[in-house]
């Protein structure tokens, strides 16, 4: 009997009991936004929150590249999708962030029975059942885990990027539009990846 509870309960340990999704990049003004998804099982959430898992914002970049590969490790399953610029442009920063969502969520080996989403705003393409979790990358395990994915996924895409586009000081920036960064806008013009939507706003175009 005893036995049987203890399978029970590894059982129960061992089955995915989360599938978190979360975005990066969304307020950038250089490049692609960014979205990954992570399940795990109840066993692993508690491992990796004893490794330091938390909101990726809360973590220095190094300690994000640190925890990827557990993270990785650790998952039942992962996705990683983005948009690009040209889609941003075209489709509006929301439609396109849903669209690397998807991306992501395509990747997965099995469908999500419920999807939790960092903020409050619904991913309207989903037909499952999905639970909006406002500041969720602080909360659930799952949703950080997807956080440090997507963020570390692409701040090596803006490394690469850097050296391509070495006036923008991107690996300093990374894409976003600092004062620094739009001043080099002014001085070097647009590239065809600033997201020329947002530099309208900033009256740079």
């Amino acid at each position: 009997m005893q036995e049987k509870r203890e399978e029970d309960l590894q059982q129960a340990l061992n089955k995915v009991s989360e599938v978190g999704i979360d975005e990066v990049g969304k307020g950038a003004i250089f490049g692609p936004v960014f979205s990954a998804v992570v399940a795990l099982t109840e066993e692993n959430k508690i491992i990796l929150k004893q490794f330091g898992v938390t909101d990726s914002k809360k973590l220095t970049p190094n300690k994000r590249k640190l925890l990827l590969p557990k993270i990785l490790l650790l998952s039942s399953d992962y996705g990683i999708g983005q948009s690009s610029a040209k889609e941003i442009d075209k489709l509006g920063i929301r439609v396109a962030t849903e669209l690397s969502m998807i991306r992501a969520l395509k990747k997965l080996k099995q469908t999500p029975s419920e999807l939790m989403i960092d903020g409050p705003l619904l991913l309207r393409p989903w037909k499952g059942i999905q639970k909006n979790i406002v500041s969720g990358d602080s909360k659930f395990i799952s949703i950080a885990s997807a956080s440090i994915v997507a963020k570390v996924s692409r701040d090596n895409l803006m490394e690469r990027l850097a050296k391509k586009y070495s006036e923008y000081l991107i690996f300093k920036n990374k894409g976003y539009g600092t004062r620094e960064h739009l001043s080099l806008i002014k001085k070097n013009g647009i590239t065809k990846l600033h997201r020329k939507s947002f530099l309208k706003k900033s009256n740079l175009i």
